[in-house]
């Protein structure tokens, strides 16, 4: 999810209008709306300082706004917390194992059920020796064009 996105989508948790996110961070009253529209909309992207303003009032940490950055373990949280808002994934635990789970109320559950089994079904392959590491991450680098007999 893009910056906008998140702020717009955590603006709307902590029931804040856009005019009421401006003036709290420090917009003049009439243009205040204009500004967190702009961000929201991916018009503007706030530069980092502002970013760190908009997640103070919204009571979150920076990360949680920015593009997660998935080369370090706090990125992959925070794409992880975004998948949890996008795609209704959450984290459970089934027979003291950690998994991620789909929600079925939310409204992508079939659609990632059936890309997840898709992914599942050539993970097994590998590990039963039916296809090979190669032709794994082959399915991988070009999903969903690429299919694997």
């Amino acid at each position: 999810m893009a910056i906008g996105k998140r702020i717009k989508h955590i603006r709307n948790l902590r029931g804040l209008t856009q005019k009421e996110l401006g003036a709290a961070i420090g917009f003049e009253g009439k243009t205040a709306d204009v500004r967190i529209a702009q961000y929201e909309s991916e018009t503007r992207v706030p530069k980092d300082k502002l970013l760190a303003e908009i997640a103070k009032v919204l009571d979150v940490s920076p990360d949680a706004l920015d593009v997660p950055d998935i080369d370090s373990y706090i990125g992959v949280m925070h794409t992880l917390f975004a998948l949890e808002d996008m795609y209704g994934l959450k984290i459970d635990k089934v027979d003291g194992e950690l998994c991620i789970l789909l929600d079925k109320n939310n409204s992508s559950y079939l659609s990632m059920f059936d890309m997840l089994c898709s992914w599942q079904q050539i993970a097994a392959k590998l590990e039963r020796g039916i296809v090979s590491k190669e032709d794994y991450n082959q399915w991988r680098y070009t999903y969903p064009t690429q299919e694997v007999e």
